[in-house]
């Protein structure tokens, strides 16, 4: 969360007392917590039954009753309601009873925020809780008590940060608009990832990312002040991945953020229509019927039907998981943590759908053969479809979301056959086969069936040898007794230069060999792939991390 100054004396918080107990008659509380009531009002403990709030006929107090919690509700959560309308002083979460207190600073920021809430409903974890007054004054702690929450503690402490971090001249003070910084970036953080993460908070408006001072950084505007301080209280100090990628979250100065392009590096999601700012893609979108990159249904894109609720989905730890993506990871490498590691899926983070739309291809050298080979390596190629009417272009359809997902994030700028392609979501949900007596000419092509697809059995090893394009390939497959020189005399045959070669010590059904560059290793894996070296051996050909 970050470094925090510590809590003044008295902040204790405590969790699951029971309500009959802490609204006892006396006011005492044998745990060490005593509620100063006022007179002539009804005890909270009614108030908690009643579905509509009478906000008229309560007296302001600055401690705010908050009813209908979730049970997993932390005290962070409970914490971030209040911290846009003034510093909170106290909290304490009754979870037994769905009920929590808030204690403000002041009645001033304590009426701000129950007038704020009777506009628009609180919401803690999607569900619709109440806000208004209590019918107490104030929360009193014992300070010598030992028993206060660690992560509540921490909690109180960052919001108190917090509101002290919004007087700090280098930075804005609370606002719609979040500024953050990548820290230790060691594998790459896509506009998708960020608006995955972000949008676990509430409704992410706009990103805009850039780097600045050789530090990635992204701007983030949300809809309301409050959404974006629970997900600054939240997600700053946090890891995308397990050590390294950063988050460290300040408030911009900007109120709102101006977006002219939807593509790779900015987004209005309130705004679908917007062009990409690349010609070549633009004219492809609206061949394609699309009019921008938002065309598909952006919550579908997203896998947005089914909200997360919980900051980190499952219950993972941090250092043996990508907090962030909510599951474990198989092993290490950068292809685990963006979701190949274990064929398991990125709860949340399903970009794309499962077809792409791929532009600016080389139209005299693509085949669909070629695009299955190429775009097999990251997930198992259904169909293929060359646009009849503009040749450079073509839609693949992967068998699963996250394998889109993966070759987009690989593919996208490769230079294969001389151009650099454009990969990016169609907005289409499948490619169609052209009907009968419909001219094609080939150019679409459908292997449901293929032999040679690699993910074929859930769990697959292959998932766990997913690597970026590089200009060295991973050979394996190849016969017990086959020479160094008859396997680089195919490629050489072939037509490509082979650098080096390098059989596995304790292994010799597999290899690495080097080609001159990234564009000629694309070349001979699409070439190469499925080569027969023998009557019972055809070449399994994919990217490697090493080198030689």
């Amino acid at each position: 969360m970050g470094s925090v100054s510590p809590a003044p004396l008295g902040f204790d918080i405590y969790r699951q007392r029971g309500s009959d107990e802490l609204l006892s008659q006396s006011g005492g509380v044998s745990n060490g917590a005593v509620m100063s009531p006022q007179p002539n009002h009804a005890d909270n403990n009614n108030d908690a039954k009643k579905v509509k709030l009478d906000t008229k006929n309560q007296k302001p107090s600055k401690v705010i009753h908050i009813r209908n919690i979730p049970n997993e509700v932390t005290e962070a959560e409970i914490i971030h309601l209040g911290i846009p309308f003034g510093r909170v002083t106290n909290v304490l979460v009754l979870k037994g009873k769905n009920q929590a207190f808030l204690e403000m600073a002041d009645e001033v920021a304590a009426a701000q925020m129950v007038t704020y809430f009777t506009t628009c409903v609180a919401q803690l974890r999607g569900r619709a809780v109440y806000v208004q007054f209590s019918t107490h004054k104030e929360l009193k702690t014992d300070q010598t008590h030992s028993n206060a929450n660690a992560s509540a503690q921490a909690a109180l402490q960052a919001a108190q940060a917090l509101a002290a971090g919004a007087t700090n001249e280098t930075q804005g003070g609370p606002n719609t608009v979040l500024r953050v910084i990548i820290e230790h970036m060691v594998y790459p953080v896509t506009l998708e990832v960020l608006y995955s993460i972000f949008s676990r908070y509430g409704k992410v408006l706009k990103i805009v990312t850039f780097t600045k001072n050789n530090t990635f950084q992204a701007l983030i505007q949300y809809p309301d002040v409050v959404t974006a301080q629970a997900a600054k209280l939240s997600l700053d100090g946090q890891n995308i991945y397990n050590g390294c990628c950063t988050l460290r979250i300040e408030y911009s100065k900007l109120n709102s953020l101006n977006v002219k392009y939807n593509n790779d590096k900015s987004r209005d999601y309130t705004n679908p229509n917007l062009p990409t700012g690349d010609p070549s893609l633009d004219s492809a979108l609206a061949l394609t019927g699309a009019t921008g990159v938002l065309a598909t249904p952006f919550a579908a894109m997203h896998g947005l039907s089914a909200p997360i609720t919980s900051p980190y989905g499952s219950s993972v730890g941090v250092a043996a998981a990508m907090p962030l993506a909510g599951f474990s990871l198989a092993g290490s490498g950068a292809n685990n943590a963006l979701g190949a590691g274990a064929g398991l899926r990125l709860p949340g983070v399903q970009t794309t759908g499962s077809v792409l739309l791929i532009s600016n291809l080389n139209e005299e050298m693509v085949t669909p053969d070629a695009l299955f080979t190429l775009f097999g390596v990251y997930g198992d190629v259904i169909r293929v479809k060359i646009l009849f009417n503009k040749k450079d272009s073509a839609l693949v359809q992967m068998a699963e979301n996250h394998q889109a997902h993966l070759a987009m994030t690989h593919m996208d700028k490769l230079n294969v056959f001389g151009k650099q392609i454009r990969v990016m979501p169609s907005k289409h949900q499948s490619v169609q086969l052209p009907k009968e007596g419909q001219p094609d000419a080939g150019l679409t092509k459908d292997y449901t069936n293929s032999s040679l697809h690699r993910f074929k059995k859930p769990g697959s090893k292959n998932y766990q040898n997913i690597y970026p394009p590089s200009a060295t390939l991973h050979l394996s497959n190849i016969p017990q007794q086959m020479t160094e020189e008859t396997i680089k005399d195919a490629f050489t045959n072939a037509g490509f230069t082979v650098k080096a070669f390098k059989f596995f010590p304790k292994d010799r059904k597999m290899a690495l060999i080097q080609m001159q560059s990234i564009e000629d290793a694309v070349m001979a894996l699409i070439k190469m792939h499925n080569y027969q070296l023998s009557e019972s051996n055809h070449l399994r050909v994919s990217f490697s991390k090493s080198t030689i």
